[in-house]
């Protein structure tokens, strides 16, 4: 008997060497189980939190995204715009254009206000045609461009070839030349309408001839962008009679004597128009300047005899 009890001992012994202690082993689960867990649990939460910040982020740059594009893509479209259009010119339309505002829905009638707005508010533009295309406006028409400015007390406008008057809109990339001498007159054209004025047609009338004369003779250096100002206040002698009637000032207040208004030359025994156009662009190419060499530089005198341009007007 005591021999079976003490290998009863031996083996009860040898299994609880095996195992180890069973009180020291449950203490140490105690211990690991809730750091662990706890530590598992502050990762979840940051990984949440960083999840959360990154669809914060991916959201935001859609929705900017897509507001950008929907903004460009509301905004209206002109068609054919000439070259010589510039960005605050166009901003212009734009501003017009928002008057459709009143009715967010891009129909016909839409189309009509906006079309509307611009004729009232735009006269830089003419034979205005608004339309709707996959939910988008476009805007077309002709545009008017400025030959002359005129400047009337505290206003200042300019002139298309149609005499049609224009609000004045900085345009330092062209040349523009001031028409002075005009006969007094109490008010200033509506803008969008023609300004009826013989001495004003006589000077745009020059305006026009000197553009296209630059185009075929001096492309690289247009004479025009040497003209100051172009006179009228003698038009048809109306002050003196002996005197050119029209003249042009270079910037540097050279005179240049045109004479008597285009198509009237045989009546005043002057140069013929295009006898004219020859001596001014023989001389500026001469010369290379209309400035600093003469005082005035007489078209009108039939005795001063130089070839025509090989390619007129």
């Amino acid at each position: 008997m005591k021999f079976r009890k003490n290998k009863q001992k031996a083996q009860t012994k040898s299994v609880s060497f095996k195992r180890g202690n069973p009180k020291k082993r449950k203490s140490q689960a105690g211990i690991l189980g809730p750091s662990l867990k706890s530590m598992l649990r502050v990762l979840g939460i940051v990984g949440t939190l960083c999840g959360i910040a990154l669809g914060l982020v991916l959201l935001e740059r859609y929705v900017g995204k897509t507001t950008s594009t929907s903004t460009d893509d509301m905004r209206p479209e002109l068609v054919d715009v000439p070259a010589w259009v510039s960005e605050p010119l166009k901003e212009k339309v734009y501003a017009a254009a928002e008057g459709y505002g009143e009715n967010p829905i891009l129909d016909e009638d839409a189309a009509l206000s906006v079309q509307h707005h611009i004729v009232e508010q735009i006269p830089w533009l003419d034979e205005v045609k608004v339309r709707i295309n996959h939910g988008r406006l476009y805007i077309a028409g002709r545009w008017r461009k400025p030959v002359a400015l005129i400047k009337s007390g505290p206003f200042q406008f300019y002139v298309d070839l149609e005499q049609v008057a224009l609000d004045y809109v900085p345009m330092p990339h062209l040349t523009i030349v001031e028409v002075t001498g005009l006969s007094p007159t109490i008010t200033v054209p509506p803008l969008g309408e023609v300004w009826p004025r013989n001495d004003l047609a006589a000077a745009i009338q020059i305006l026009d001839r000197l553009n296209k004369m630059d185009a075929t003779q001096t492309p690289d250096k247009p004479l025009l962008q040497e003209i100051d100002h172009i006179d009228v206040s003698n038009y048809k002698g109306r002050q003196n009679s002996n005197q050119a009637h029209i003249i042009l000032y270079s910037k540097d207040n050279t005179e240049i004597l045109w004479g008597a208004e285009i198509g009237t030359w045989q009546r005043h025994l002057e140069s013929t128009d295009e006898e004219k156009l020859a001596k001014l662009y023989h001389y500026y190419e001469t010369y290379g300047s209309l400035s600093g060499r003469a005082k005035f530089i007489n078209l009108y005198d039939p005795r001063d005899k130089v070839p025509l341009p090989i390619d007129r007007y």
